[in-house]
């Protein structure tokens, strides 16, 4: 690992960080010694091979990570990639809660990082589900039909974002929720804003 390397945005992160400090400078050093360029994206320290994503270091309560941005395309040879949740397509992680597992682990992690950078160079891309394969709630679907500039405008956000209003709209169970989601959120759509902005 060379100093020049090191990006001083992660630096601050580490430095700040109260939980994984460990885990986090090793699975550091072990992303840097795979000729990664080291960033900083999305409030974590994210890694790059010519100007392309190939993973990030997150943590959460009760596990740290190396999340691949295209984990989906990897062989997983050793069947420890997790899917975060069943609507997220192309990421994977793999999970620690200690150090020495990491350590344990360096050999297969620097494999896989090498498959990741290898699907990069190829150019592959994962098959993304459209969003017309997405199911639209009856509750904005009224919406749509009623408002035609709510339908006009939603139509003008960027996929990944129909995609998101579409999932927050169609997770709750009960009728009354998911109309209040829309009414809440009908605004923002106007607005040209996804659900986060």
């Amino acid at each position: 690992m060379t100093v020049s390397k090191l990006n001083a945005k992660v630096d601050g992160f580490l430095n700040k960080a109260k939980t994984w400090k460990d885990e986090y400078v090793k699975l550091r050093e072990i992303v840097l010694d795979c000729e990664l360029t080291e960033d900083f994206k999305w409030m974590h320290p994210c890694y790059t091979f010519q100007g392309k994503n190939i993973l990030l270091i997150h943590g959460f309560k009760d596990y740290c990570a190396i999340l691949f941005h295209k984990g989906a395309l990897l062989k997983d040879a050793h069947g420890i990639l997790i899917q975060q949740t069943e609507n997220v397509q192309a990421a994977r992680q793999i999970r620690f809660t200690h150090v020495q597992e990491i350590v344990a682990m360096e050999s297969i992690l620097k494999a896989y990082i090498h498959e990741a950078i290898e699907v990069e160079k190829a150019g592959l891309e994962v098959s993304f589900k459209k969003n017309t394969e997405y199911t639209i709630p009856e509750e904005f679907q009224t919406k749509l039909d009623e408002i035609p500039g709510l339908k006009t405008a939603f139509e003008a956000l960027t996929p990944g974002r129909q995609r998101a209003y579409l999932l927050h709209f169609a997770a709750p169970k009960q009728s009354k929720t998911r109309v209040s989601r829309v009414e809440k959120y009908m605004e923002h759509i106007l607005n040209g804003k996804g659900l986060d902005d």
